[in-house]
């Protein structure tokens, strides 16, 4: 491998800037329709057999030689004793990071409008909305590669503070491996049941049910293409939190910071696969090539230099900018899933972001502090989406329902307002309905 990886350059002052940026931002979509064709048969299966068709798509990608479903589910117990089987130093992480994002989250609780609420009229009439949490909602942590208990806390805490009555874990285990932080991370966040299945048979498991999984109201949580494509499909028999693409980073620096700290920060979303992107806006050209030096020098001593490098070749951009107040235009039209603002005033920079998943202000805030620990929910809006996304949170575990109680001298003004324009739509059932009301 080679340690020189160049990064491809662009200048706002070039022509023609702009359409390249958005062509830059967008991925082929060459395997979309194989995939969707495959996981339509898995759904199919799913929804038809149940139990059968998921053993039999677990023991074919997963390699897992059982006879029932009952089989994959992780007792309550073994995920206490994975909690407890932790070093002092593992255990310590996650307890800190739990409770951290569990006081983020009841924070949003009160601020973020998940209450209910009314008002009353002059004439008696009462007017609100009921909040309820969801019944059921179930979770689907990407196993495999790599295993995630981050992803854990940040789906179901939010869950169990909306007060969610029963959150259901799915996580693919190839060969058997159980991951003890991922369960361990489970147990800590009060999740319910927990099954090792994965890919799009669990995905429609959870939203069709079967004999032993109970479908649920709503499916959270990253996961590959298939996963993707599969919530994509069951959305509207069940609610979805996002359809996630690649993990994207982009960072804005005025070039006062440190360039080793910004080529990290740029490594941090490369390494998770070859198709993240990292992007860096400055206006300084020397500054550029400083952040240049420091990724091939910082490269080589990464584990997992090989995918970093692919993603950076590929994928990255190093912008030159005329200004600061250029830069966050440009961040606003990528709408990126994560935002770093390196520099000196960054609040003054943030007052001017409109589009962003998260916003991470200063020098030391590194992305990597908001995906593990530092409360807010990691699970953000990718591609572009974060024009009209937000990142997932207590309010995507709630419903509203509107309260409306007419009192008798209210129903005299608003029936007679309902019938006029009932009777302008040509609906005579609604305006007589309003009209029987009315004193005579």
């Amino acid at each position: 491998m080679s340690s020189q990886v160049k990064v491809k350059r662009l200048n706002s002052k070039d022509a023609g800037f702009k359409e390249t940026l958005l062509s830059s931002l967008s991925l082929p979509m060459v395997d979309d329709e194989a995939i969707d064709t495959v996981v339509v048969k898995i759904l199919a299966a799913v929804k038809e057999q149940g139990d059968a068709a998921v053993l039999d798509f677990t023991k074919q990608f997963d390699r897992l030689n059982v006879s029932s479903i009952s089989e994959l589910e992780i007792p309550r117990k073994d995920l206490e004793q994975a909690y407890k089987s932790l070093s002092t130093e593992q255990k310590n992480a996650l307890d800190i990071a739990a409770k951290r994002v569990r006081a983020y989250h009841e924070k949003q609780k009160i601020e973020a409008g998940c209450h209910s609420w009314e008002y009353e009229e002059a004439d008696g009439t009462r007017l609100g909305q009921k909040v309820t949490p969801l019944d059921r909602v179930g979770i689907y942590v990407p196993g495999g590669k790599a295993a995630y208990p981050s992803s854990v806390l940040m789906n179901a805490i939010p869950a169990k503070v909306a007060g969610v009555a029963e959150v259901i874990m799915v996580v693919p285990t190839p060969d058997g491996a159980r991951n003890p932080l991922v369960l361990a991370a489970a147990y800590l966040a009060g999740v319910d049941r927990v099954f090792t299945i994965g890919g799009a048979q669990a995905v429609g498991a959870l939203a069709y049910g079967t004999k032993t999984i109970p479908s649920v109201d709503k499916i959270v949580g990253p996961g590959n293409a298939y996963v993707a494509a599969a919530k994509r499909r069951v959305f509207g028999a069940v609610g979805i939190d996002m359809i996630a693409g690649p993990s994207e980073i982009l960072v804005l620096c005025d070039g006062f910071s440190n360039p080793d700290w910004v080529a990290m920060d740029l490594f941090s979303q490369a390494e998770h696969d070859e198709q993240a992107q990292s992007i860096l806006l400055c206006p300084d050209p020397a500054y550029i090539e400083k952040v240049q030096a420091s990724i091939n020098k910082l490269l080589p001593e990464m584990p997992r230099a090989k995918v970093i490098e692919s993603s950076l070749a590929n994928r990255a951009l190093l912008i030159e900018v005329g200004d600061m107040a250029e830069a966050c235009e440009i961040a606003n039209a990528i709408a990126a899933e994560h935002l770093e603002i390196c520099a000196a005033e960054p609040r003054k920079w943030a007052e001017k972001i409109r589009h962003a998943g998260a916003i991470f202000m200063g020098n030391y805030t590194s992305e990597s502090l908001g995906d593990y620990c530092a409360g807010p929910n990691h699970v953000l809006p990718t591609a572009r989406t974060a024009r009209f996304s937000s990142p997932l949170g207590v309010y995507d575990f709630i419903k509203r329902s509107s309260m409306i109680e007419v009192s008798e001298a209210g129903a005299q003004t608003l029936g007679a307002v309902a019938s006029t324009l009932a009777h302008g739509e040509g609906l005579q059932a609604h305006a007589r309905a309003a009209e029987m009301r009315l004193k005579k």
